[in-house]
């Protein structure tokens, strides 16, 4: 079953199709066009997670007892795995979590575990893996004289810990208990060109596969040195992106190895390490450059786009802007070269590539947000873009119009629900990411998807649901089964001259002529366009092929 709002009307005018805008609208849906994949997008405020339609209606929700620690995701089962934040005084700053929750579609807590010690602290990122296990990134605590054994400039510490990055892989069991099954700290993977009578000494430029410890970006010494904000993993690599807000870098490390393995250095005694294969952004950080060099500025959220979308294989990101004046943010995707499959290129410099990314997205100064936010690649080439700090979510398309845009009602750190007609100005409506999820998603099937009513009070759908100038035609037009699987019918009082359908991306796929039904048996499953023609006009809505 699919939400009844899942049908959008189209407007032929001229060459194209009318955009659908309610401009007295201040929060929620803003813009819905025609043009916008219809999907489900989920995200966290304060302790409730959202999944909600384009229109804005909630489709589902779950409910914890904690604030996001940060990330969530919507599994292919229907659960939801979601981190919180705890009340821990221990390890802090800005992103700590120390929470992970499973919940079921129905939204109980079905599997919860704090990962929160004086010694250590879940923050930011978690990711669900394809065999069930979580990934964790996790802060733990180096002491003054570990830090500098480890080759730690004490001139360039201004608190009496350090902290290390560290990834663990988890397997869950019971309701609340976990097996780690996999480790791997960056402590293990540095370089120092500083004190030859400590650990881990040699020529920073010549090994990029290493982190330079007593390299801060200009930035103080604090313990929370490297502020990694989010790891991702891709299933065809066996490999995970960790991003550094703080060095402006993203990392990209083995996970094939054993722990024992990912503890030692690439190449070594094992064969493989846990090592860099490949780092992006700022290559001054291994002496490969200078600021001039610099294109990341506080990244959040790299990932790999998904096998078959548009720019596949690539790696996206939200580049902030963070420190860089004029502050702007921008979206970035680059491909990084490869000698072969997972096999990254390094220059003979000892440097890595690209120059430059493949493709850059900004708007306009206004296109700024100095913590949080999220890009993702869409299956129908649109991009979806979160700018946490507004709570904003726009949807471009390939062209770089805006097609949908949403924001979002609720103040993360009250839980207060703004009415339509309020201003998200100053409502702490912050975001963390968001992601959008396509209507034949897994989680999916077999689940009502009727929506609800939208999070904001006193809603305003009518940019949703007055989308035609073509009233009347509309109006008496019904196509079925949908979802379909053989035949699509079509039901009107305007006899059907044409029937067309195409791709989400704009290609014709077969037509049928004065005929009140189309074969759809030989098209894959996912969502396709219809258009219809008849002697009062033409309209257009969007099917589902199972």
């Amino acid at each position: 079953m699919i939400s009844k709002k899942l049908l959008l009307t189209l407007n032929l005018i001229l060459s194209g199709l009318i955009s659908v805008v309610n401009a007295q609208n201040t929060v929620g849906t803003i813009l819905n066009t025609v043009d916008s994949f219809e999907a489900y997008t989920l995200f966290t405020v304060n302790t409730e997670s959202y999944l909600i339609n384009n229109c804005g209606e909630v489709v589902n929700q779950w409910s914890s007892s904690y604030l996001p620690g940060n990330a969530v995701y919507l599994l292919e089962n229907g659960n939801l795995l979601r981190a919180g934040k705890t009340n821990s005084s221990d390890i802090v700053f800005g992103g700590t979590g120390g929470r992970i929750e499973l919940f079921n579609w129905e939204g109980d807590l079905i599997w919860g575990i704090n990962y929160d010690t004086p010694d250590y602290r879940q923050h930011h990122d978690v990711f669900p893996m394809p065999n069930g296990n979580i990934l964790v990134l996790a802060a733990t605590v180096l002491t003054q004289e570990q830090a500098v054994q480890s080759g730690r400039n004490p001139d360039k510490m201004t608190e009496s810990v350090l902290y290390n990055e560290q990834i663990i892989e988890i397997e869950p069991f019971g309701s609340d208990s976990y097996n780690v099954v996999w480790e791997w700290n960056l402590i293990d993977h540095v370089i120092q060109d500083f004190d030859a009578t400590k650990d881990n000494y040699g020529i920073v430029s010549l090994n990029p596969q290493l982190l330079d410890i007593n390299f801060l970006n200009n930035q103080e010494g604090v313990a929370n040195w490297i502020h990694a904000n989010s790891i991702q993993f891709d299933e065809t690599l066996d490999q995970i992106i960790l991003s550094s807000r703080n060095l402006s870098e993203f990392y990209i490390i083995d996970h094939s190895t054993t722990t024992l393995e990912a503890s030692s250095h690439s190449g070594g005694l094992y064969g493989k390490g846990g090592d860099f294969l490949f780092r992006w952004g700022n290559p001054q950080a291994y002496q490969q450059g200078n600021e001039d060099d610099r294109k990341l500025y506080g990244q959040h959220y790299p990932h790999w786009i998904k096998e078959g979308f548009v720019d596949s294989r690539k790696i996206i990101l939200f580049n902030n802007g963070f420190g860089r004046v004029p502050t702007f943010s921008e979206v970035f995707i680059l491909n990084p070269p490869m000698d072969s499959p997972g096999v990254y290129t390094l220059n003979s410099n000892s440097s890595y590539g690209p120059l430059n990314p493949d493709y850059t997205y900004t708007n306009s100064n206004d296109f700024y947000s100095a913590i949080l936010s999220s890009a993702q690649r869409l299956a129908n080439g649109n991009t979806l873009i979160c700018e946490g700090r507004t709570g904003e979510l726009i949807e471009i398309d390939q062209n770089e119009n805006i097609v949908w845009e949403y924001i979002t009602p609720v103040n993360n750190i009250t839980g207060t629900i703004l009415s339509q007609g309020d201003s998200a100005s100053g409502a702490n409506n912050n975001t963390f990411r968001a992601i959008k999820y396509e209507p034949d998603y897994p989680a999916f099937t077999g689940r009502d998807l009727t929506p609800g009513d939208p999070i904001e009070l006193n809603p305003d759908l009518s940019g949703c649901s007055l989308l035609s100038v073509n009233e009347e035609l509309e109006s008496y037009t019904r196509l079925y089964p949908n979802p379909v699987k053989d035949y699509l019918r079509i039901k009107s009082k305007q006899p059907t001259i044409k029937i067309e359908i195409f791709s989400v991306v704009g290609a014709l796929l077969k037509s049928e002529e004065n005929s009140d039904q189309i074969d759809m048996r030989d098209l894959s499953s996912g969502m396709y366009v219809v258009k219809l023609y008849s002697h009062k006009g033409s309209i257009s809505k969007r099917i589902i092929k199972q």
